[in-house]
């Protein structure tokens, strides 16, 4: 969410508010999806409201709580600028597709970081060559989200994440386990990479693009490549939980944000992938360097390249985060 620059109020919020006098109260409670399924799960497992109007969560977490019928369907004609406007690329996801119970807040691309002081120059654009580079060794990162570090591996492989086999996701972790074995994954990240790879200890790895935008601003030093193979995208999503009580103003506010101006204002403070369709001229009157970013506004060229992680049964997925929990040592 924008922040004003007394670093408190929040500008394009509190301007919803005035416009439709619909009171938010706007909180920063999950700072894990699985933690904060963990908080609302009993509420919604009981049939009870969660206290919570709209809800913002990872894909596979959306896509769980759609399954399991604890979001409620939206009204599309409370959504006249988010079905207008929503991007291609996010339409049809095949765990909610045409969007009946959820809409994008933002597009997530995890692509490969290097700090190019700490590789002395070199350019590192695969994960073959961050699992095999002795350069490297001892200073490579992957990170924690099973999706993103299995994802960019199934990719390498030739593999398609959108259509993988057990023996496909099996060989992938036995790929990441050598990493592990050999020292050369220095260790599984969440966000906190960020620092790692500012300060050159961690010289290459697995990233949110993002973070590397907000980084490049401050370190020049910073780099970025999207692998031949592809990357991984996927989306944190809006959605109305069972039970909340004022699902019509979620909906207005979900439909808020994908006005242009609006969307504009937001994407140039999180500099993540903008889902929203349009909106590189309203952009541009921000800033026009970030409206020719491709990791906010990807191009034919660069979303082409782009794998969403398939849906996984409540079997795989068990089974799945077993695996990847023993591998990453958590």
């Amino acid at each position: 969410m924008d922040v004003g620059e007394d670093e408190k109020s929040r500008p394009t919020l509190e301007a919803f508010a005035k416009r439709t006098g619909i009171k938010v109260k706007y909180t920063e409670d999950i700072n894990d999806n699985v933690e904060f399924f963990g908080k609302i799960k009993p509420q919604l497992a009981a049939g009870q409201d969660t206290g919570r109007d709209l809800i913002c969560v990872t894909d596979w977490l959306a896509a769980r709580i759609i399954r399991l019928g604890w979001a409620q369907k939206l009204d599309p004609s409370n959504l006249p600028n988010a079905y207008a406007n929503l991007s291609a690329q996010f339409r049809r996801p095949d765990w909610d597709p045409g969007r009946s119970y959820s809409y994008p807040w933002t597009g997530i691309s995890t692509v490969i970081a290097y700090n190019v002081k700490a590789t002395g120059g070199k350019k590192v654009d695969s994960v073959s060559q961050l699992l095999d580079d002795p350069s490297l060794k001892g200073r490579v990162g992957f990170l924690t989200e099973m999706r993103d570090s299995i994802g960019m591996t199934l990719l390498d492989l030739g593999k398609d994440p959108g259509k993988f086999t057990d023996a496909d996701y099996d060989a992938a972790i036995g790929r990441l386990q050598k990493g592990v074995d050999k020292k050369q994954i220095r260790r599984f990240t969440g966000n906190d990479y960020t620092s790692d790879l500012d300060k050159g200890d961690i010289a290459a790895c697995l990233a949110w693009a993002g973070d590397i935008i907000q980084l490049q601003a401050d370190n020049p030093d910073i780099k970025y490549a999207i692998p031949s193979a592809g990357y991984i995208t996927s989306s944190d999503n809006l959605l109305v939980p069972a039970q909340a009580r004022h699902k019509t103003n979620a909906e207005k506010l979900i439909d808020y944000y994908y006005e242009l101006p609006v969307a504009a204002r937001l994407a140039a403070y999180i500099n993540y992938v903008c889902p929203v369709d349009g909106v590189k001229d309203e952009l541009a009157k921000i800033d026009p360097e970030l409206a020719n970013n491709t990791l906010i506004l990807p191009d034919k060229a660069t979303a082409k390249k782009s794998h969403a992680f398939r849906s996984l049964t409540s079997a795989e997925e068990t089974a799945y985060e077993e695996k990847f929990a023993k591998l990453i040592g958590a």
